[in-house]
C-alpha cells in the first residue's frame, strides 16, 4: 500500500483528522505510514481551512501499537535516525493545536505520537504503554514525559513497560479526558471546533506559552512569552474581539 492509503487527512468544519489506516497490523509505523504522517503534517500545516489536528487510528483495537517489529527486524534497524517519524516539536513544527483521540493501544512509538500532541482524549478501551524495555529496544523520545506526569509515574511507565488503563493515564495527567469509545470521534471533533472557533493567533501563542516552561528558566520564559505574546495584542483581531463584546455579535476572525 502506498503511504496515501495508510494514512488518511480529511478537514471537518476546521478539524483536519489524520488516521493511520492500518488495522491490520494493529496501525504500526512502518516506512509507508511514517512518511505519510509527515506528508499529512506538512499538508496540514498550510492549510488555512484546518485550525485543529486530530490524530487518530482506523478500527476499535489500536490508536497505533508503535513501530513495525518485522521490518525492524527485517531490516536490522539499531539507532532510528532523526526523522525516523514525526515527533511534534522536534523535528517537525505544528504551531497549531494538534488532539490525539487514543482507541484501543497506543503502544511504543504509538505513546510517543500520543505524548506529542497537545491534549488526548483516550477511549475508555485505551491502554497507554512504552514497551521498549519488553523488546530490548529504546526510547529517548520520552525524555518529555516527565514534564508531562510525575516522575514517580514515568519511571513506572519506563521501567515496567507495564500498560495503564484510560482511567489510570487520566489521573496521572497523561490524558484530557476519558469517554466511552463510541463518542471518541464526537468528543475529538467537538474539542476541535471548540478551538477552532477561537482567535486563530491567539491560540497558537497560547501553545507557544504552555511549553516555555519545559525550554526556559523561569524569568527567561515571562520575558519569552511577552515577545510571543506582543503580535497578538498589535493584531486587528485584539481589537475585534472586545468590539464584538461591545456590539453583542460574534467575533469575525482575521488571523491578523
Amino acid at each position: 500500500m502506498a503511504r496515501e492509503d495508510v494514512v488518511r487527512y480529511d478537514v471537518r468544519n476546521g478539524v483536519a483528522w489524520v488516521t493511520i489506516d492500518r488495522p491490520e497490523a494493529r496501525n504500526a509505523l512502518n516506512k509507508d505510514v511514517r512518511r505519510g504522517l509527515f506528508d499529512a503534517v506538512g499538508r496540514f500545516n498550510v492549510d488555512d481551512s484546518a485550525k485543529v489536528m486530530v490524530l487518530t487510528g482506523a478500527g476499535d483495537k489500536a490508536f497505533c501499537a508503535g513501530g513495525d517489529l518485522k521490518e525492524m527486524a527485517d531490516t536490522a534497524l539499531r539507532v532510528p535516525p532523526p526523522d525516523f517519524l514525526p515527533q511534534f516539536g522536534r523535528n517537525v513544527q505544528i504551531d497549531k493545536p494538534t488532539i490525539a483521540a487514543v482507541n484501543g493501544v497506543a503502544f511504543a512509538g504509538g505513546f510517543l505520537l500520543a505524548q506529542n500532541c497537545d491534549l488526548v482524549l483516550a477511549a475508555e478501551s485505551a491502554r497507554f504503554a512504552v514497551t521498549e524495555v519488553k523488546v530490548g529496544r529504546g526510547s529517548p523520545w520520552a525524555a518529555p514525559l516527565s514534564w508531562l506526569v510525575p516522575p514517580r509515574v514515568a519511571m513506572e511507565i519506563l521501567l515496567t513497560g507495564d500498560p495503564l488503563s484510560a482511567q489510570r493515564a487520566y489521573e496521572v495527567g497523561l490524558v484530557n479526558a476519558v469517554v466511552p469509545d463510541s463518542e471518541l470521534a464526537e468528543a475529538a471533533q467537538n474539542l476541535g471546533e471548540r478551538i477552532a472557533a477561537n482567535a486563530p493567533l491567539s491560540v497558537q501563542a497560547s501553545k507557544r506559552t504552555v511549553y516555555l516552561s519545559a525550554q526556559h528558566a523561569m524569568r527567561d520564559a515571562f520575558d519569552e512569552a511577552e515577545r510571543i505574546w506582543e503580535p497578538v495584542y498589535l493584531s486587528n483581531d485584539a481589537q475585534e474581539g472586545p468590539a464584538a463584546f461591545r456590539d453583542k455579535r460574534p467575533p469575525r476572525w482575521t488571523g491578523a
